[in-house]
């Protein structure tokens, strides 16, 4: 068995057991090994070939990213071995040598705020409330006091919302590697603690309670073609929004607040 087909064979299996996001990357990490074994048979790769590959990769690929290929290139042995198409692992001892930074690269790194600051928060957000598009205020401010994932509030529904006890339920997560309205899946959340209540804020509620009355609005208007499956954030198109819309407007924040204007 080539070794191509042998990662086919294991993404069969693979595919099987986990949601459609995962396999997607296992493909890509499987793809890099099948650029250098594409035509070799699986059971000639020696653990030399193998280490020589993931070293290779270091003049283009990042650590974690070759940790990631190292990853898939041990399920697919693995697979081959527990399924007897092989006698042997050639990942075995394989190895994943992770670049040593320098106290002059170190130095040199410019550092990057994963977070905003109180002042830069309320600042993003009120731009978001009186420049941002319809919706837009109320979606960031989720975000912003539930700590939701980007997936998680797109795949947030109406009824996953308890106005009475004042909180939210997740349970699913948005799946769109296309960014194609119509192409959407919705998935289990990434882990099992990740299904779990939050509780609203006030000034949540009262935003959420304002995007449901208007999106009942529209609703009552264009009843007939409405996309209605009870989505809380929508796009114009009334299909729930993807992450990417959201990292747009992300990517844009640290221009506004340097600039003091508006980053629509």
């Amino acid at each position: 068995m080539l070794f191509k087909d042998l990662v086919q064979s294991w993404l069969k299996y693979y595919e099987k057991c986990v949601k459609p996001s995962t396999v997607r990357v296992r493909k890509h990490e499987s793809g890099h090994l099948i650029n250098y074994f594409e035509t070799i048979k699986a059971k000639n790769i020696t653990k030399k070939m193998y280490q020589d590959a993931l070293i290779s990769l270091k003049d283009r690929l990042s650590d974690n990213t070759i940790e990631g290929v190292h990853t898939s290139g041990r399920m697919i042995f693995g697979y081959a071995l527990e399924f007897d198409i092989l006698k042997t692992n050639p990942t075995q001892y394989a190895t994943v040598s992770r670049t040593q930074k320098t106290v002059e690269d170190i130095e040199n790194t410019k550092e990057i705020p994963k977070y905003l600051e109180k002042e830069q928060l309320s600042l993003f957000l009120g731009a978001a409330k009186e420049k941002g598009l319809s919706g837009d205020y109320a979606m960031f401010l989720t975000l912003a006091y539930s700590g939701m994932r980007a997936g998680e509030l797109c795949a947030l529904k109406w009824n996953d919302i308890d106005f009475n006890e004042q909180n939210l339920s997740i349970t699913k997560t948005y799946y769109n590697p296309t960014n194609n309205n119509l192409k959407y899946e919705l998935l289990t959340p990434k882990t099992n603690t990740s299904i779990r209540k939050i509780e609203l804020a006030s000034i949540m509620l009262d935003e959420l309670k304002k995007a449901q009355s208007s999106q009942n609005e529209i609703m009552v208007l264009y009843r007939k073609t409405y996309h209605d499956k009870g989505f809380v954030f929508v796009n114009n198109e009334n299909y729930p929004v993807y992450p990417m819309y959201i990292k747009m407007i992300e990517n844009s924040n640290e221009t506004y607040i340097k600039a003091g204007q508006s980053c629509y």
